[in-house]
């Protein structure tokens, strides 16, 4: 464990009671577990922002009769092969499959990729979840 630095901060007490309430909601069991949490969270974005290598994960709700998408969807997967690291499909009911496309690399990359997903026609829902390698972030 590297060593611990103490803070100090000084927050109007409205703001503060909103955030012990948002720890209390998510269950953070402490206020320095929340603010590294938040930390975090914004160095992920600026490794997002500055298109380093990141990971991340799309998902995709889509009807499965509907052929066309299926092929489209794993036509576009084959295209971006080299960032792809794994894909979970699931089947939801007997209509709809999610699912999860793991990604790693350049986050301009990644996020053209994300454009051809969500542009193909008949998808129900996607979203992205951008995280970190791990690299950068203590």
């Amino acid at each position: 464990m590297s060593e611990l630095a103490r803070v100090s901060i000084s927050l109007e007490r409205r703001l503060l009671d909103q955030f012990d309430r948002l720890l209390k909601e998510e269950g953070y069991p402490t206020r320095s577990e929340a603010v590294k949490d938040l930390i975090r969270k914004r160095l992920v974005a600026r490794e997002w922002g500055k298109g380093r290598d990141v990971a991340g994960a799309v998902a995709l709700v889509y009807d499965h009769h509907h052929r066309s998408l299926v092929n489209r969807l794993m036509e576009i997967q084959h295209d971006f092969s080299r960032l792809i690291v794994s894909v979970q499909h699931i089947h939801v009911s007997h209509d709809s499959c999610l699912e999860f496309v793991i990604v790693k690399g350049r986050a301009a990359e990644i996020r053209r990729l994300v454009t051809r997903l969500r542009s193909a026609k008949g998808l129900k829902h996607h979203a992205l979840m951008m995280t970190t390698t791990g690299r950068e972030i203590s």
